[in-house]
């Protein structure tokens, strides 16, 4: 932990303490220190000293190789901090910390500053007051990572470029891929033929960053875009610092064109330059049918994963206005390529239920149910905790919810066993949960697998937090009901 960082202890402090990949702890530091500036405070961070385990999909370095001796000891924190000692900025108490001095002088130690839009509310004259791209190039980093940046600015485009961001990774290739709301960070491969084609009709050559080299070589081959690699990236073995020379290549095109990528926005920040979505090229229904008619004539030539998230792109852009027959035909084939995903068979479900046809979904739910149940009877099941699952402040599956009760309240019972372990991670109250899962077991009392998931249901909820209630509810669940 550096000295100075934690020095003038009269002074506040604005921290980014995140704890994800390279990217997102660049941008809670590029907002952290522009909040610092702005106010007269100091800024520190927290990054980690020792290798991480798991960099499978996220980059992340230790501190001392990515940033200077002098930026750690003037503003490294440590590997983490004592939370309990600051408060947290989010973009409101920033609204009221920007124009109340005496809301300031309230606070002890500082500020966590890890919100990536607490800057959005801050338009016209206001947005002056943090300048996050000077914030982001006036970091220390190693002399490295200053190479492998300044290695990237020497190049020269031989005609006005557009980088192309196709993130892949854990959303489309590991275990958030059933989270579909995570899919809007990703711009699916199966759209970038069309995307490099629209390009070039404005007159801009593509750039293409990604993380699989089998599908950039073949959009390559496909389209004539450019890779990294043409520009020196090679160079570079090292995960991390080709991460910041293809950010500071990108930073050198005339705009970038990615989902809601904060890699790409770390490149927008050292460029400053657009970063653009592409529904400003196809609205959500086109892309749905280019992607559809990518996958009709070239499937074969993508990854099964790549494909099967192209199908998933393709549906939730038509999914409030397709019919259920269509959903399913879309799903189903996601779900061939995919057929770990529980995800797809959940939606499968759901188009039926939302249509009154209750036996088809309670079809699919019943044979994977049944097949998970006889690899593995315990409760939950992997279905189950999709269904149940959480991310970016709601249910993955909300607004499916209603359509998997309505089947319940009909008298099918695999419905109702998933409406009960819905019911009871949206509510802490059992009664409701249990009465459902009670109407499985009435209609089928010698399923065992019903019986379970009624016991499961009998022991509550599952603490999210506290030693002592997360003990207890494991103690209730050796309890014989």
């Amino acid at each position: 932990m550096s000295a100075s960082a934690w020095a003038e202890p009269q002074s506040k402090l604005i921290a980014a303490t995140r704890r994800d990949g390279l990217g997102s702890r660049l941008l809670a530091m590029a907002n952290a220190k522009s909040v610092a500036d702005a106010f007269g405070y100091r800024f520190g961070f927290t990054w980690n000293r020792r290798a991480v385990s798991d960099k499978t999909f996220h980059v992340v370095d230790v501190v001392d190789k990515i940033f200077s001796a002098e930026f750690i000891e003037k503003h490294w924190l440590g590997a983490r901090i004592r939370e309990s000692d600051f408060d947290v900025l989010d973009a409101a108490a920033l609204k009221q910390f920007g124009l109340d001095q005496g809301a300031r002088q309230r606070h002890s130690r500082g500020w966590i500053c890890d919100d990536f839009r607490i800057l959005d509310p801050f338009r016209g004259d206001e947005a002056g007051l943090f300048d996050t791209s000077r914030a982001l190039l006036g970091f220390g980093f190693s002399d490295n990572v200053r190479q492998a940046i300044d290695a990237a600015a020497r190049n020269r485009f031989p005609r006005p470029m557009a980088a192309l961001h196709l993130r892949s990774g854990d959303i489309v290739r590991g275990k958030y891929r059933t989270r579909l709301v995570f899919g809007r960070k990703v711009i699916p491969s199966t759209l970038a033929r069309a995307i490099v084609s629209e390009l070039s009709s404005m007159g801009l050559a593509t750039l293409l960053i990604g993380e699989d080299r089998a599908t950039l070589d073949y959009l390559k081959a496909e389209t004539g875009a450019s890779l990294a690699d043409d520009f020196g990236a090679g160079a570079f073995e090292d995960r991390t610092l080709r991460a910041f020379f293809e950010m500071a290549l990108m930073a050198r095109c005339q705009r970038i064109y990615a989902g809601s990528s904060i890699f790409a926005s770390i490149a927008s920040l050292m460029g400053g330059i657009p970063l653009v979505e592409t529904k400003t090229l196809f609205d959500r229904s086109r892309a749905a049918e280019i992607i559809l008619d990518e996958l009709k004539g070239h499937q074969a030539d993508y990854h099964p994963l790549e494909a099967a998230f192209g199908y998933q792109a393709a549906f939730l852009n038509l999914e409030d206005r397709i019919d259920p027959a269509r959903a399913r035909d879309i799903l189903g084939k996601a779900r061939g390529l995919d057929p770990d995903n529980d995800v797809y068979a959940l939606k499968m479900a759901s188009a039926c239920f939302r249509e009154h046809d209750y036996s088809s979904g309670e079809a699919i739910l019943r044979s994977l149910m049944t097949t998970q149940f006889r690899a593995r009877p315990q409760i939950p099941l992997p279905m189950m905790k999709v269904l149940g699952d959480e991310a970016s402040g709601g249910f993955v599956l909300a607004r499916d919810f209603e359509f998997f009760l309505a089947a319940a309240n009909a008298g099918h019972p695999c419905a109702a066993a998933c409406s009960a372990w819905i019911r009871q991670q949206v509510s802490a109250e059992m009664k409701p949960a249990l009465a459902l899962a009670r109407l499985s077991v009435s209609a089928e009392p010698a399923n065992r697998m019903f019986r379970k998931i009624e016991r499961r249901i009998r022991r509550g909820r599952k603490p999210k937090a506290g030693r002592l209630a997360k003990l207890r509810w494991r103690l209730a669940g050796l309890t014989r009901f």
